[in-house]
């Protein structure tokens, strides 16, 4: 392990009963599993998560999607169909400090593990659950996924170029985006645990998550007393220029700059002016204040872009960065990936998996005392059955073969 990657121990001795899938929830218990908790996935014992993609018979060859989401779990299968799988569940209830679902609306009351279950075997758990829409919703019922939440929070609306459509925006803000904000709530509820030693029931819909995510829509909705507007590269009520997306060199999908000059600091246009060449604008009345420039836009956007095509977008980033200027290049998974400085920081590392090829991916993002979360491998199917019945509920090896053999555990 590097010197700058270690365990962190901020929940350790923090059980989390984790009965998630997708990505959703998992995105919110592996959060907690990065920060020391042990968490122990459920699941089914012939397909496991349907995040696994795993197919009847056949090896699972897109294991990428499941690594993402279930780093750092370990994982138990439990026939939860078996009247012995769902005591088993029981017990492990009666252990955890967490316990956490997002199935489908009313699939884990039908299972006979609904809070007041859960309650009633653990008054002091925190039971957590993450759904499409709201309780009292009109939609309660609809299942939804990533896209279903962003396209009814506002996401969708405020994204792509002002005269197209709506647009869906590229990262899952509805999934992973409402696991974090489940996964904060869950560490305030575990300390104020410690105060009174009383659990709650946290839920969270998607739909109402990606609200929080639209503020700066909603501020703009106040002000302007209109629905917040889509504007591509730009940004709807900022009135400043320029700002936006420049081409660069050599002309490729993602060879493109993002400037940002702001109305706060207007020396950010005499730089910018320096940079790309043209001293000869300092002062000129045509482009002298942000309305002005805002007033010809393209012909500001056509004085920068003259510049940038003539430069790749990391020469243009550097310059325009040493010049005290807000700008980024658009940089893919591909050029992320092969970025060193993500894995020394340990930013990115890399999943050395039991049975597929070793995989990097992102870490936890945060550092500790400049330390990095240590990324372990996503668990196999089953895994951690034995090991887990063992320490949680002290089952012995006759207990664990019995089970077995009734088709209760994966054997």
């Amino acid at each position: 392990m590097s010197d700058n990657i270690v365990d962190f121990s901020f929940l350790k001795g923090i059980k989390v009963l984790d009965l998630t899938q997708f990505e959703a929830g998992p995105s919110c218990t592996e959060t907690l599993a990065w920060l020391g908790a042990d968490v122990v996935k459920i699941e089914n014992p012939k397909m496991g998560d349907p995040g696994r993609r795993l197919r009847p018979n056949k090896p699972d060859d897109d294991p990428y999607y499941f690594h993402m989401f279930n780093a750092n779990k370990k994982s138990v299968t439990i026939n939860l169909k078996s009247s012995e799988g769902l005591n088993l569940v029981k017990s492990m209830i009666k252990e955890a400090d967490v316990m956490m679902e997002n199935f489908a609306p009313g699939a884990i009351e039908r299972l006979g593990l609904g809070y007041e279950t859960a309650k009633n075997l653990n008054p002091s758990i925190i039971y957590a659950q993450v759904k499409g829409f709201g309780l009292g919703s009109p939609h309660e019922k609809n299942l939804a996924f990533d896209m279903i939440a962003q396209a009814c929070g506002g996401t969708f609306s405020v994204t792509g170029d002002s005269d197209g459509p709506p647009t869906r925006p590229g990262v899952t803000l509805g999934d992973t985006g409402t696991g974090m904000l489940m996964a904060i709530t869950i560490l305030g509820a575990l300390f104020k645990r410690k105060e009174t030693g009383e659990g709650h029931c946290l839920q969270v819909a998607m739909q109402d998550a990606m609200l929080h995510y639209m503020r700066v829509n909603f501020a703009t909705h106040g002000r302007t007393k209109k629905p917040a507007e889509r504007g591509g590269s730009k940004v709807p009520g900022i009135t400043n220029a320029p700002m936006g997306l420049y081409p660069c060199a050599p002309g490729g999908a993602n060879d493109y700059i993002y400037i940002m000059t702001s109305r706060a600091n207007p020396e950010h246009w005499e730089r910018l002016l320096k940079v790309v060449d043209r001293e000869d604008l300092i002062g000129d009345p045509r482009y002298l204040t942000p309305a002005d420039r805002v007033e010809r836009m393209d012909e500001v956007d056509l004085i920068i872009t003259a510049w940038t095509k003539t430069l790749t977008k990391t020469e243009a980033m550097r310059k325009i960065g040493e010049a005290g200027i807000p700008a980024g290049a658009v940089l893919d998974t591909g050029e992320l990936n092969d970025e060193q400085d993500f894995e020394n920081r340990g930013i990115m590392q890399v999943m050395n998996h039991p049975i597929h090829e070793p995989f990097k991916m992102p870490g936890w993002p945060v550092l500790v005392d400049g330390k990095a979360s240590n990324l372990k491998s996503s668990p196999v199917l089953g895994e951690h059955t034995d090991h887990v019945l063992k320490e949680w509920l002290g089952l012995d090896e006759d207990d664990i073969t019995s089970f077995k053999a009734l088709g209760v555990l994966n054997v």
